[in-house]
């Protein structure tokens, strides 16, 4: 099959941030690199400019990282479907390479810690695995393994090594809490059952003296358990007035023996690691779920669940906020006309524009409590067009994100298409209830010129032809629909079994492009609606998203089998396809020039890729 003939897409840049992985922000030794995961990639990034590297084998989304003291090594784990291998891959730090590739864990891996002179690395099944496994990393074996609790515990969430002695570490989780030897010689590990007492508590992240000597445990109740390393029994729990909101989700001991301490609503302190008296505190947007310290702690960086990072220093304890992302799925993206220097995407209650060459956030455009369903920029750039959940029709100026216009009850169940014309006069716009309209724009008004009622469902996306005069309308009702912009008539229907979600003309605009649930692109005639080919466009899932080049040869799709596919549109082909998205491709598209291709996913990852073929326009 000409099918399997295919390269890598080549990733140039990602915007986002998992901001669920626990601990999944790390500074590494050399003080120089961020490394976090987002979808199935291992992003490492350069503090200084913000320039990224990827690291490219998992077959899932990463579950969690760990690096090596010596930043020799980077360990990450991923997640996999019900009872298959979850596996762990050990990472060449220097080569970017792949040490290792470590299969035993089912369905997920939880956690990871290294030893501290970097010769074992321990790592934890999930919930439907529930092992701790120990590895040798110079022979890449594992030397042995154990159910990670008793049968009376809980799940077991976190492992953390100890500072250290290569044979010791500690696990924790529901109603669990142990300190484990290994002994090599006979392939065992042995815990010890730490005793707390009255306290049932679910710890969710564990921090080690620096010296060995005690654990400290972060609960979902909001307080901190203090236990002795070697004795295992509890020696305090704090604070006892003020608990920390939604539980301690992060918890980071600095030299100077105090302690930074994240919480789920947000709250990031600076405290006493003996009676936890809060001495300096800032308020985050959402829970904290990593913390990572840049050398001996002077700076240090938090990564949240809103997909934000900040950088703290430790002499005023103020955040910076150094990169942003969607924390909700990206529904829409859009490049204008004749520039591929920045974009728009829109998630949720907001809009954001971004710098394309250094990934970057320019503006964001927030409505509170709406939704945003479709963008596009107009073709003189002078503005952004935006349809909303609540009906209205938006249109914000794209460098000040100034309001200029808003079009009322545009559509009845909310507006969830949108397109503007090429003379930048008018807006076409499909609603949830099946309606095409059109609006001319007057200076500081607007007007209804015609609405089109033929689909039965909701209106999934909206084209315009060059000439202005005729616009396709795709429908989840099973029907593309062709309209006379200037009569606001009907000309042609194409009708399939499926729930179409994107409609391209090819740019000659005799033929068009169709995709949704019956995983086919389509081609078809304009002028009569009959169908010219069929590709059997995804193994599996919904396509998504589809855009064609400006010189009509290529075009990429993307849907829930999360695949960035480059098509050849002659051969029906494909020639690239790239991976790295975690969820579900939401929406995809090809600059005007055809140098970058931006795709979107329900994980609120934003994927810059290389577009592999040289324009010929």
């Amino acid at each position: 099959m000409a099918q399997e003939i295919h390269s890598s897409l080549e990733l140039e840049s990602v915007i986002g941030f998992n901001g669920h992985v626990v601990s999944g922000l790390r500074v590494h030794p050399d003080k120089k690199h961020l490394i976090y995961p987002l979808g199935w990639t291992v992003i490492i990034k350069r503090i200084k400019d913000g320039k990224q590297e990827f690291l490219h084998g998992h077959t899932n989304n990463v579950s969690c990282i760990a690096v090596s003291k010596n930043g020799q090594y980077v360990a990450s784990g991923q997640v996999n479907f019900m009872s298959f291998k979850a596996d762990v891959i050990l990472w060449d730090f220097e080569q970017r390479s792949i040490y290792a590739q470590l299969s035993l864990h089912k369905t997920k891996v939880e956690a990871l810690s290294f030893s501290p002179n970097n010769k074992y690395l321990v790592s934890l099944g999930g919930v439907d695995d529930g092992s701790i496994v120990v590895w040798n990393i110079e022979t890449k074996q594992a030397i042995c393994g154990s159910p990670a609790t008793s049968h009376s515990a809980g799940h077991c969430l976190t492992v953390k090594y100890s500072n250290n002695n290569d044979h010791i570490f500690v696990s924790a989780g529901s109603g669990t809490l142990r300190v484990w030897e290994l002994d090599v010689s006979n392939r065992k590990i042995r815990p010890l059952e730490c005793q707390t007492g009255k306290l049932k508590r679910v710890v969710k992240c564990i921090e080690i003296a620096e010296d060995d000597t005690f654990i400290l445990c972060g609960t979902t109740s909001g307080d901190i358990m203090k236990v002795i390393m070697k004795t295992g029994l509890l020696s305090e729990c704090g604070p006892v007035k003020t608990k920390y909101s939604l539980g301690v989700t992060a918890l980071t001991l600095l030299n100077s023996g105090l302690l930074l301490v994240g919480s789920g609503s947000g709250d990031f302190t600076l405290c006493s690691s003996s009676n936890f008296k809060i001495l300096k505190k800032v308020e985050l947007e959402k829970g904290v779920t990593s913390i990572a310290l840049r050398g001996e702690g002077q700076q240090f960086f938090v990564g949240t669940e809103s997909a934000q990072v900040y950088r703290f220093s430790y002499e005023d304890f103020k955040e910076e906020l150094i990169s942003t992302g969607h924390n909700s799925a990206v529904k829409d993206v859009a490049i204008p006309y004749g520039t591929s220097e920045l974009f728009a995407t829109c998630s949720q209650e907001d809009i954001r524009v971004w710098h394309t060459d250094k990934p970057k956030e320019l503006l964001r455009i927030t409505v509170p409590n709406m939704t945003c369903n479709s963008i596009d920029f107009m073709t003189d750039g002078h503005s952004i067009i935006s349809g909303w959940n609540d009906g209205r029709i938006r249109v914000f100026a794209p460098v000040s994100g100034k309001l200029l216009l808003t079009i009322y009850n545009a559509h009845q169940m909310g507006v969830t298409a949108i397109a503007g014309t090429k003379d930048c006069k008018r807006i076409v716009s499909g609603g949830g209830e099946g309606q095409v309209r059109v609006w001319e724009l007057k200076l500081n008004s607007h007007q209804m010129l015609g609405s089109m009622k033929e689909h039965k469902d909701i209106i999934t996306c909206l084209k315009i032809k060059n000439d202005d005069k005729e616009c396709v309308s795709a429908s989840s009702d099973g029907a593309c629909i062709i309209w006379d912009l200037e009569r606001f008539v009907s000309l042609q229907t194409v009708i399939a079994n499926t729930f179409f979600q994107t409609v391209c003309y090819h740019p000659e605009e005799y033929q068009m492009l169709t995709c949704g649930t019956d995983r086919k692109v389509t081609y078809w005639h304009v002028y009569d609606g009959s169908p010219i080919r069929e590709l059997e466009g995804s193994q599996s899932g919904t396509i998504n998203g589809l855009h064609i080049t400006q010189d009509g040869k290529y075009f990429v799709t993307g849907g829930d089998d999360k695949l960035v596919k480059v098509w050849d549109y002659m051969e029906g082909v494909v020639t690239h396809i790239g991976t790295a998205h975690g969820g579900s491709i939401t929406s995809l598209k090809i600059c005007s020039n055809s140098r970058i291709l931006v795709s979107t996913s329900a994980d609120g990852a934003i994927m810059r890729w290389k577009f592999p073929h040289a324009s010929s326009s």
